[in-house]
C-alpha cells in the first residue's frame, strides 16, 4: 500500500541528474561538429553514429577497430585539475594503433563514467576528444556518458575510447615483406605518452614530490603539467607514406616499450636491433630514472623512451621517407635495423657507455618464442 506522506523519489535523488547530461550533450555539440569530415555530419543525440565509406572514397573496405583507455594518467589530470589533455590521449591511443595496419581513422566514440556529472569538468575533457579527432581526421561520432552513483569517489571519471578506421582491401599493413636489410625510423615522442604511470605516481610518491612542485629540467613547467604532455598523433604524418607503398611496418611504442612493441610487426625470421645511442633520451625520462634508480632493461619495456612509433622500411626508401615524415612535422632518427635470426631473439636494444646517464655500456634482449 502506498503511503502518501512517504517523500517521491526522483532520479537526481538517487544521484544521476539527467538534465546535466543533457546540458553536456548541447555544450559538446559543437565540438563534434568541428571534427566533421567526408563521410558524416558529426550530428550528435541519435541512437547511434552513421558513417558513409563511399563518401569517404571507399571502393573495397576492410575496417579495422581499436579500443583503449588512458590509464592512471587519469588520476594526475584529475588532481591537478587539467582535464583538457587527457582526451588527446585517448583518441591518439586508439588511432595510433590503427594507422600501424595501414588504416586511416574514420570514426571515434567515448565512453565517458563518473560518480556525479559535472559539466564544465567533463566538457573540458571532452574538448581535447575533439581536439585528438581533428589531429586524426576522426569524426566524433558520438558516445556515452554514464553517471553512476557509488562507482566512483567525487571528482573521479574513467575514459574509454573506441576508434574504427578503413583500407582499400588488399592494403593492410602486416609486415609480411619485412626482411634483413631493412631499416628502423624512429619518430620522436612528446614525452611519456599514456603508459607507465603507476611506475611514475610511485616514484614521485617514495620521492615526496608534487605535481605543483617546478620540474629541475624545465622551471617554466610544473611536474603535474610535464606528466600531462598529450601523446602524439602519428596519423597524417604517416599516412602520407603508407598511402604511396613506402611502409613496410609499423610499431606504436606503448607499454612494453620498444622491447616488446616492435617484435609484433616483424616475421619470425627477423630480428630488431635497435642502437639506443642513436635515440635521444628526453630530459624526463632521464629524470625518472634517476629517481627510481630504474635499470635499462626497465626502461626500455615500461617507457617510449621518446619514440613514439617506429617505422621499417626498405634501405632505398629512407631519404623519400625521412623528408615526407620531416614534411608533416616529425622529428626522425634512424634507430635501427632488421636482421635474419636463428635463434629465439626477437629485439635487441643495445648502447655505449654513458648513453641515457648509464655508467657501462649495456644491452637488452628479449625473445616471442
Amino acid at each position: 500500500m502506498n503511503n502518501p506522506k512517504s517523500k517521491s523519489y526522483t532520479y537526481k535523488d538517487a544521484g544521476v541528474d539527467i538534465d546535466a547530461g543533457e546540458a553536456l550533450v548541447k555544450s559538446i555539440k559543437p565540438m563534434a561538429a568541428s571534427t566533421r569530415r567526408s563521410g558524416s555530419e558529426a550530428l550528435l543525440g541519435g541512437f547511434g553514429g552513421l558513417f558513409d565509406l563511399k563518401a569517404a572514397g571507399y571502393n573495397d573496405p576492410i575496417l579495422v577497430a581499436a579500443t583503449d583507455g588512458v590509464g592512471t594518467k587519469l588520476k594526475i589530470a584529475i588532481e591537478t585539475d587539467i582535464l583538457d589533455t587527457v582526451g588527446i590521449d585517448l583518441v591518439a591511443m586508439c588511432v595510433n594503433d590503427l594507422v600501424v595496419q595501414g588504416a586511416e581513422p574514420l570514426m571515434f566514440l567515448d565512453y565517458f563514467a563518473t560518480g556525479a556529472l559535472d559539466v564544465p569538468s567533463a566538457a573540458k575533457v571532452i574538448s581535447g576528444i575533439a581536439e585528438g579527432c581533428r589531429q586524426s581526421n576522426s569524426v566524433l561520432i558520438g558516445g556515452e556518458t554514464a553517471e553512476m552513483p557509488g562507482m566512483y569517489k567525487a571528482g573521479d571519471f574513467d575514459l574509454a575510447g573506441f576508434s574504427v578506421g578503413a583500407t582499400e582491401r588488399g592494403s593492410l599493413i602486416n609486415g609480411s615483406t619485412i626482411k634483413g636489410g631493412d631499416i628502423i625510423l624512429g619518430l620522436k615522442s612528446n614525452g611519456i605518452h599514456s603508459n607507465g604511470f603507476s611506475l611514475v605516481r610511485k616514484i614521485l610518491e617514495e620521492n615526496s614530490i608534487s605535481y605543483s612542485e617546478k620540474i629541475p629540467f624545465d622551471k617554466n613547467l610544473k611536474v603535474g603539467e610535464a606528466l600531462l604532455a598529450p601523446t602524439k598523433i602519428y596519423v597524417k604524418s604517416t599516412l602520407k607514406c603508407i598511402k604511396g607503398g613506402l611502409i613496410k611496418g609499423l610499431s606504436h611504442i606503448t607499454g612494453g616499450g620498444l622491447i616488446d612493441n616492435i617484435p609484433r610487426v616483424l616475421p619470425k625470421n627477423t630480428v630488431a636491433i635497435i642502437d639506443a645511442d642513436k635515440i635521444e633520451l628526453l630530459p624526463i625520462f632521464k629524470w625518472l630514472a634517476g629517481l627510481g634508480n630504474i635499470k635499462p632493461r626497465e626502461m626500455v619495456r615500461t617507457f617510449n623512451c621518446g619514440i613514439g612509433m617506429a617505422v621499417i622500411i626498405s634501405p632505398k626508401n629512407v631519404k623519400k621517407v625521412t623528408q615526407i615524415l620531416e614534411r608533416e612535422g616529425e622529428t626522425v632518427s634512424r634507430i635501427g635495423k632488421i636482421e635474419s635470426r636463428f635463434g629465439k631473439t626477437t629485439t635487441i636494444v643495445k648502447a655505449n657507455q654513458g648513453t641515457w646517464g648509464f655508467n657501462e655500456a649495456w644491452s637488452v634482449e628479449t625473445g616471442a618464442d
